[in-house]
């Protein structure tokens, strides 16, 4: 691919719920049923299957994020959801990996979107998968595909592609209001139910999920999609701006 990036949707009604209580900013808006909300990502820095991820130096809650990537294959502009899957090529495992303790010191600063909390890294692969090679597992707004999340091989995180609330027609509709959409264009469709430790230490408690340590190596798999795994580590400690 030649491009990545354009919007990371968050479309999975029991995460974003789980992840406003866990950051502290209350219960789920109305709003967010009336149209998908997203954040524009990092071009510039994707890792694939094997890949070490490096975190903010001063990152401590070091977090995955478990998600599906829909990649655009045909260009397009103000599509109708209904006509607008016709322009993907294909799915694959996205994996946001997110700094929590960044992101909710700029959130709570400037409730504008995740920053230095989030474009250090975003997992993508190892294949992509053809709309026409799920068509038997079409499901809800989207497909019966299990998603799981393991560290150091323990499963942490499960959930289903079927259980979004907006199809990836209407993610892509959206997408493309006013802003054309292009070929080799990735949208993430926002991570599943429990795909996240964020979701996991604020219901479980962070003794039986602890944040990710320097040395983890966590691998997302997804029915049909395959399988990301990646070790994670530490970089070095950010320069003083002052």
């Amino acid at each position: 691919m030649n491009r990545w990036g354009k919007e990371k949707f968050s479309a999975f009604e029991e995460h974003i719920r789980a992840g406003l209580r866990a950051q502290g900013f209350g219960e789920i808006s109305d709003d967010w049923y009336e149209s998908p909300i997203f954040w524009f990502a990092n071009a510039n820095s994707l890792v694939g299957d094997g890949d070490l991820v490096t975190f903010v130096g001063n990152c401590q809650e070091m977090d995955y994020e478990l998600e599906i990537g829909i990649v655009i294959g045909k260009q397009g502009v103000d599509l109708d959801p209904k006509e607008a899957e016709a322009h993907i090529a294909g799915y694959c495992i996205l994996n946001d990996w997110s700094a929590r303790d960044l992101q909710r010191d700029e959130m709570h600063l400037a409730p504008i979107g995740p920053a230095k909390g989030k474009d250090f890294a975003t997992g993508l692969g190892p294949w992509l998968v053809t709309p026409d090679e799920l068509a038997d597992k079409r499901k809800g707004q989207a497909y019966d595909l299990v998603m799981t999340a393991s560290v150091n091989g323990k499963e942490y995180s499960r959930g289903n592609f079927s259980d979004i609330y907006w199809s990836p027609g209407q993610l892509l509709s959206y997408a493309s209001r006013g802003a054309p959409l292009y070929p080799g264009d990735v949208l993430g469709t926002g991570t599943c139910g429990t795909g996240c430790l964020l979701e996991l230490t604020s219901t479980h408690g962070v003794e039986k999920f602890p944040w990710l340590q320097p040395g983890d190596q966590v691998t997302l798999e997804i029915e049909r999609l395959g399988s990301l795994s990646n070790p994670v580590d530490r970089g070095p400690l950010p320069k003083a701006l002052k």
